[in-house]
């Protein structure tokens, strides 16, 4: 079909009104004008002139009218099948909108320092899964730094990170604290001790990663030990975690971690509060201003309900 005043095709579909289409499917299912009219709730003569109209917009028989009701022609039956899925496709649509705009579906990008068993953090995630399983989740570990960087190139919605940052660019919120412990190994003098001192650690190699809050522990480190005992010892070893926890154990030095790590045993590994340690770790939640996802408002809406829960 041509618009004769630009002079320019036309999908004929975009003049079909949703309506005509509606309730082609009605007689389509019932074989009856009348039937498909009491099924929506409007007049026969309505349903007989939509039908009518379409027919005639389309330039072919959709139905074969006689005494005892209506079938579908050849060319109906095909149309019928087409528009069916069509439909189907646009209800899904509608329905995937509207739980997306409550933050029932959709995709959350969480940027983590790492994601230990049993802690607030991924209790927190597990209980988002539960009550949102239509949102799919992807979950990416970093550094602070390059966390925030994420967000700010919308690659992520959210970052938990060690520490309070406070970015102009970003919103931040206080989530959670932990004590701060030691992990070292059970073999070591020190471990057999209920807690333990920054001047009892003076003397120990501190094992630290480059990775997720590696940066924060080796500041946290040097801030605590520089200037009132020697130079502290600080190794950097390119591993994951637990390889991490492993190299602790088998006596290649100590490292600092959350108190949540301690909930999950590891062969050959003690974890010992510091006494003197002035204040827990803090936990926030990083995240962009012009962010307006649905699913981002419930998750920290469900942190602060864990967070008063505690």
């Amino acid at each position: 079909m041509i618009d004769r005043q630009r002079g320019v095709p036309i999908a004929l579909g975009s003049r079909i009104p949703l309506a005509s289409l509606i309730q082609m499917l009605a007689v389509a299912e019932h074989l009856s004008f009348y039937r498909a009219a009491n099924a929506l709730g409007v007049s026969q003569s309505s349903v007989s002139a939509r039908i009518k109209a379409l027919e005639e917009d389309l330039g072919i028989l959709l139905f074969e009218r006689n005494t005892r009701g209506v079938r579908l022609t050849e060319a109906g039956r095909l149309f019928v099948e087409r528009v069916s899925a069509g439909v189907d496709h646009l209800d899904h649509a509608v329905k995937s909108a509207g739980m997306t705009a409550l933050g029932e579906r959709g995709r959350l990008r969480i940027g983590v320092h790492g994601l230990i068993p049993h802690s607030f953090l991924a209790k927190l995630i597990g209980r988002f899964r539960d009550a949102y399983p239509g949102v799919e989740i992807d979950i990416a570990e970093s550094t602070a730094r390059e966390a925030i960087a994420q967000l700010r190139a919308d690659q992520l919605d959210i970052a938990f990170v060690v520490g309070t940052p406070n970015p102009p660019d970003c919103h931040s919120r206080r989530i959670w604290t932990e004590p701060l412990v030691v992990a070292m190994s059970d073999r070591n003098p020190l471990a057999a001790r209920e807690r333990i001192t920054w001047a009892e650690l003076a003397d120990e190699t501190f094992l630290v990663r480059p990775g997720g809050p590696g940066p924060q522990v080796h500041d946290h480190i040097l801030i605590r030990l520089s200037g009132r005992w020697q130079t502290p010892s600080i190794l950097r070893v390119s591993v994951e975690r637990a390889s991490l926890l492993s190299m602790v154990g088998q006596g290649f030095g100590v490292t600092l971690l959350g108190a949540a790590s301690s909930l999950s045993p590891v062969a050959g590994v003690g974890f010992l509060p510091i006494g003197d340690e002035p204040e827990p770790v803090m936990f926030s939640a990083v995240w962009s201003p012009f962010n307006r996802s649905t699913a981002l408002r419930n998750l920290l809406n469900l942190a602060d309900e864990m967070r008063r829960s505690l």
